[in-house]
């Protein structure tokens, strides 16, 4: 069986020179100042800012229901819930 080959993320191929390139590099040094910030975590729904996380337990009948629904509209079920609760508090929509 042909052993399976490493790969980055980007697909390059981790082999016995990409490794021996990593480290030329790692020890020349790097300059943090060159370093790009990268965002972690989903984005904000609201577009900036913090989405709080809201989570509440469910009926095994209601879940399946939402599942049903959320399929049926083309939706994750956060997505059927957030317009759920959009729409009982008076708001337009949350989509």
């Amino acid at each position: 069986m042909a052993k399976r080959k490493l790969r980055t993320k980007a697909g390059t191929v981790i082999d016995d020179a990409f490794i021996e390139a990593l480290a030329a590099e790692a020890e020349r040094g790097y300059d943090p100042s060159e370093w790009k910030a990268v965002p972690v975590g989903r984005p904000s729904l609201g577009g900036r800012g913090e989405s709080p996380r809201v989570s509440f337990r469910a009926t095994p009948e209601l879940y399946k229901a939402a599942k049903r629904r959320a399929k049926q509209e083309g939706w994750t079920v956060s997505e059927l819930a957030r317009e759920a609760v959009a729409r009982y508090v008076g708001l337009k929509s949350a989509r």
